[in-house]
């Protein structure tokens, strides 16, 4: 089931969106919190964002280019601003398409399942998980912290991804290589600690210090 993440502050819209995209079997949510919209993109990790331009605190286009840094969802803007020059703009912040309102609502689901038919036909969508404000984009292979996106390899990326999805708990050596096993790159226990060091010293160089830390006699888990 897609997930689609509406940031729209006129709370009638907002609503009578949310209950028609539910009415065609998608899961939907409001933004609730204005000027933390990037931290409830995080945590629902839509696979589509309805964004309004005309928003409190920071305008669609802010928060835009905010998700954009984090991933590569698809974003579509919602605004009475339809003028050729907002068109252009959303665009070029990073939106993938553009609905002026008023709107009738199956237009607005038409496009949205046009735009996700686009998107996902040949992938799913990302897996966002967040940690002392770094945000793992698993799809991308990325880390995201303090403004900086942190490439990571293969092996990096199904480390962080394992030890992330675990919050806080010891994940076993033993478990860790079986992750990297269904990678088809076979790793030894010498091997997995090569990783690690590696990945560690990628994100001290970024500042995220002791973020990886090490249970002796039973694994790793994130600090």
């Amino acid at each position: 089931m897609y997930r689609i993440f509406i940031v729209e502050d006129d709370r009638v819209i907002a609503g009578a969106m949310k209950r028609h995209i539910e009415s065609w079997g998608f899961e939907a949510r409001c933004a609730e919190d204005f000027a933390g919209v990037l931290g409830e993109f995080v945590r629902y990790d839509p696979q589509l964002v309805l964004l309004d331009v005309r928003l409190p605190l920071y305008n669609g286009y802010h928060w835009c280019s905010e998700i954009r840094r984090l991933s590569s969802v698809p974003v579509m803007f919602v605004s009475s601003a339809s003028d050729s020059m907002n068109i252009v703009m959303a665009m070029n912040m990073g939106g993938d398409d553009f609905i002026a309102k008023p709107f009738d609502m199956d237009v607005l689901m038409a496009k949205v399942q046009a735009l996700l038919r686009r998107s996902y036909d040949f992938g799913g969508g990302a897996e966002l998980m967040e940690r002392r404000g770094a945000v793992l984009n698993a799809a991308e292979a990325s880390l995201s912290y303090g403004g900086e996106r942190i490439s990571l390899t293969r092996n990096e990326c199904r480390i962080l991804q394992t030890l992330m999805r675990a919050k806080g708990a010891v994940v076993r050596r033993e478990t860790l290589m079986e992750k990297l096993w269904e990678t088809d790159a076979f790793v030894d226990e010498n091997t997995l600690t090569v990783n690690v060091a590696r990945l560690r010293r990628k994100l001290e160089a970024a500042g995220l210090k002791d973020f990886i830390l090490t249970k002796k006699g039973m694994g790793y888990q994130i600090g």
